[in-house]
């Protein structure tokens, strides 16, 4: 297993960055190999991804989300990964946006990718077109979910 730490400071509020993530179906919009993300329920989403040629679907839960602060899922099939999105108010015009990442990649050029760093880049990549992606829309975010859900109870 994999962890990618990426952070990006955002230029609007914290509540428009938190607002934007929470619109999944908006990820093929700055995620780089992510072509649908659908929300099927406040705390279930279904990806489908093209890496490599290949298509992949999957499905992932959000085992918590706090407005304003943190999204954190895991996946359901599929490649498994978790993590965590989490927003940091810096002043009134600007967020930091941290996404810490665990990844099992599967297969060899999986794993091959994850060796070469090729994940990280990505994460990275993906990070930078979200900053661009919410900046260039004047302070609005296309969309807001500002329910909570709390994490599991421990066993």
């Amino acid at each position: 297993m994999s962890t990618i730490t990426e952070i990006v400071d955002v230029g609007v509020d914290v509540t428009t960055a938190y607002n934007q993530w929470t619109q999944f179906e908006t990820f093929p919009q700055f995620m780089e190999n992510v072509e649908r993300v659908d929300q099927v329920d406040p705390t279930r989403t279904h990806w489908t991804i093209s890496v490599g040629g290949t298509t992949r679907e999957f499905d992932a839960t959000i085992t918590e989300q706090h407005p304003d602060e943190r999204i954190a899922w895991r996946s359901d099939d599929g490649p498994r990964h978790a993590g965590v999105v989490t927003f940091h108010r810096l002043d009134d015009r600007t967020t930091r946006v941290t996404a810490q990442l665990e990844i099992d990649p599967e297969g060899f050029v999986e794993n091959v990718a994850d060796k070469l760093g090729v994940l990280d880049r990505r994460t990275k990549g993906d990070m930078a077109r979200f900053k661009e992606f919410i900046e260039s829309r004047d302070g609005t975010e296309t969309g807001a979910w500002r329910g909570s859900v709390d994490r599991p109870a421990q066993r």
